[in-house]
């Protein structure tokens, strides 16, 4: 009987996964439409009141992502004014929903990484994730590698698709 060989394993590809750099932390939106009046209006001194009299402790070390889940229209000093509150708080916080919010995270911390090891190697971008990496941050690690590897694949190595081959 011949032997099972784990070809993947025996590979020289090199795996490059986004969740590796995933930051852990408490992730939550934070809709300021509560503080509008029937969640449309804005009134300026009941808002303030309201983020006044507001508990933001409970976003100690959060990451947050403030919107308005209603069609107001907000001024732009109104998610600022939120932002003086929290801030003290929470570890990030971003205008939008949690999607833009992973962004701002990899925007951070992929930059920062040194790409060098991938020097003229395969190497394949993992596709799987079990936390919610955003499609955006494989944009952004792919023109991080680009520059350095021989080849770029997607996915898994069993099934990857190829993305980007150096030229000769």
């Amino acid at each position: 009987m011949d032997e099972i060989v784990n070809k993947v394993s025996n590979s020289v590809l090199e795996v490059f996964d986004l969740e590796d750099y995933y930051p852990s932390g408490i992730r939550t939106q934070l809709d300021i439409s509560q503080w509008l009046l029937d969640g449309f209006l804005l009134k300026e001194k009941d808002f303030r009141e309201a983020l006044k009299n507001h508990d933001w402790s409970q976003f100690q070390n959060y990451f947050v992502a403030i919107h308005c889940s209603t069609d107001a229209i907000i001024p732009a000093w109104a998610t600022i004014l939120v932002t003086t509150y929290i801030s003290s708080f929470a570890k990030k916080v971003v205008l939008g929903n949690l999607n833009d919010l992973e962004t701002a995270l990899y925007q951070e911390i992929l930059p920062t990484l040194d790409y060098s090891k991938y020097q003229d190697k395969s190497v394949i971008l993992k596709g799987c994730s079990k936390k919610p990496v955003p499609e955006s941050a494989y944009i952004m690690a792919i023109q991080k590698l680009q520059p350095f590897a021989k080849s770029i694949m997607y996915g898994e190595a069993c099934s990857a698709v190829p993305l980007y081959k150096k030229s000769k």
